[in-house]
């Protein structure tokens, strides 16, 4: 699994001695030393010597500086400078503070400030309602952690949580133009995140929980929606669940099989596979086993948390129990997001015949892909090295547009169904295949329809609640 990979991207700057082949020979070597050479420049060149720019993907930060040792030992060669483009991207973060209108004289800082922004802070202390639609409150969105599980990365803490929050939030922009901004809490004490989230909510048109660890986060997501009136997300249960459900829905039309009719192994009861379970359960899926470090999840055997019971309760209807491997034989379906390296070759062929597999831990999944898509029909990752990859940003930032586009309060599983068939909706039936069963994150429209999508379902919530209290 040890691929070279964009998130290890390097440049070398290099003296050669000058030549026909000088450039040629440093790929070369490059590429001896494992290394993808992306782009290869000359910034300098004399009568007998060039310099050139290098720029390669490596596996890791040792194997980069494996190519740099490879380069430096040819005859005549010197190595001036290795930079990490990774960390050079995020030198002074990744995100800043525009104002929108600019203060150009005397009248503007008049209107934007003292003496005429009073009147606007009146108006919104008598109408609350309008802070959306005069204070950023309308379209800004607090992406909150406190750190304890980070990527694959566990509980780093606050602090170095912070880039991975700064990306979520230009993601927000990049694909949705939601301002957001990270919110990294350095307390991990449930009672009192909600008590911040709630004391910061009004700036705020919707609360992103990311990062926070089971079974916490299910406890603070479940009292900020109780307690505020904004709609609150925790990405890593439900985006996730959003995206599997869209890739699920395309890879059973492709091999031509019913949600209702397959049997689903789940394997990781955390965050993610609980929602994955629960939003799979709400669509009609009826024979699912979930599987934890110790099997599978039935109703015989009692649970401390839970969600693990309410699995227990609802899913596993035939009472099986064993080990993932010995579930796993007979299935239609795999969804994984637990740990890397759990199966191998004879595990995904034990499957039923044109078996699906998600394999969705990062960043080493479950099951080797090239090794799955021997026996499986379809076969996708989080990885973006893959095809098909399971990416929640191809969900989050259009659901949070559709719902502050609708003024939305809540968030409810019909939202949740409705961005999920958005995304499946932006394959075409001719373009269906088993490496494309997923739209690409850069689909210009897949933000657009999963708005408008979760606008219209939020609407129509609205409406059935106006009718009830009429």
């Amino acid at each position: 699994m040890a691929n070279p990979s964009p998130g290890y991207s390097i440049q070398l700057r290099v003296e050669a001695p000058a030549g026909v082949t000088a450039t040629s020979e440093l790929v070369v070597t490059v590429a001896d030393a494992g290394a993808v050479v992306t782009a290869v420049d000359v910034s300098e060149s004399t009568g007998d010597r060039v310099l050139v720019d290098l720029t390669c993907y490596a596996v890791s930060a040792e194997h980069a500086s494996q190519v740099a040792e490879a380069l430096a030992a040819r005859d005549g060669v010197v190595v001036h400078d290795v930079a990490d483009r990774t960390f050079r991207l995020h030198a002074g973060g990744k995100l800043e503070i525009v104002p929108k209108t600019p203060l150009r004289n005397r009248d503007d800082l008049s209107r934007a400030y003292t003496p005429g922004v009073a009147r606007v802070c009146l108006a919104i202390a008598e109408q609350p309602a309008d802070a959306r639609r005069l204070t950023v409150k309308g379209n800004t969105i607090a992406v909150v952690t406190d750190g304890s599980a980070v990527l694959g990365l566990g509980n780093i803490g606050a602090l170095a949580s912070i880039p991975v929050m700064e990306g979520k939030a230009a993601l927000f922009k990049q694909f949705a133009d939601v301002d957001a901004w990270p919110v990294a809490l350095d307390t991990q004490d449930t009672e009192e995140i909600i008590r911040i989230v709630k004391a910061l909510a009004p700036v705020y048109g919707g609360i992103n929980l990311e990062d926070i660890a089971a079974p916490r986060c299910f406890e603070i997501e479940r009292r900020l929606r109780e307690e505020l009136d904004i709609p609150v997300f925790h990405d890593d249960q439900h985006g996730t669940a959003i995206v599997t459900l869209a890739a699920l829905v395309n890879a059973l039309r492709l091999v031509g099989k019913r949600l209702s009719d397959v049997r689903i192994v789940v394997s990781g009861v955390g965050a993610a596979g609980s929602a994955i379970i629960q939003l799979l359960v709400a669509e009609g899926a009826r024979d699912i086993v979930a599987c934890s470090r110790t099997g599978a999840i039935h109703r015989g055997e009692t649970y401390d948390d839970p969600h693990r019971t309410w699995i227990a309760e609802h899913t596993n209807l035939q009472g099986v129990h064993g080990t993932l491997a010995e579930v796993l034989v007979g299935a239609d379906v795999f969804i994984g997001v637990s740990a890397p390296n759990l199966l191998g070759e004879a595990e995904i062929a034990s499957m039923a015949e044109d078996s699906i597999v998600f394999a969705m831990a990062n960043p080493d999944p479950e099951v080797d892909p090239v090794l799955a898509a021997r026996h499986a029909a379809v076969v996708a990752t989080g990885r973006s090295d893959f095809p098909n990859q399971i990416n929640n940003v191809l969900a989050f930032p259009g659901f949070f547009r559709g719902l502050l586009d609708a003024g939305a309060v809540d968030i409810t599983p019909d939202m949740l169904v409705a961005a999920a068939e958005a995304i499946a909706s932006c394959v075409r039936e001719e373009e269906l295949n088993a490496s494309y069963i997923i739209p690409s994150v850069f689909d210009p429209d897949v933000a657009r329809v999963v708005a408008e999508a979760v606008a219209a379902a939020a609407h129509r919530t609205a409406l059935v609640q106006e009718e009830s209290a009429a």
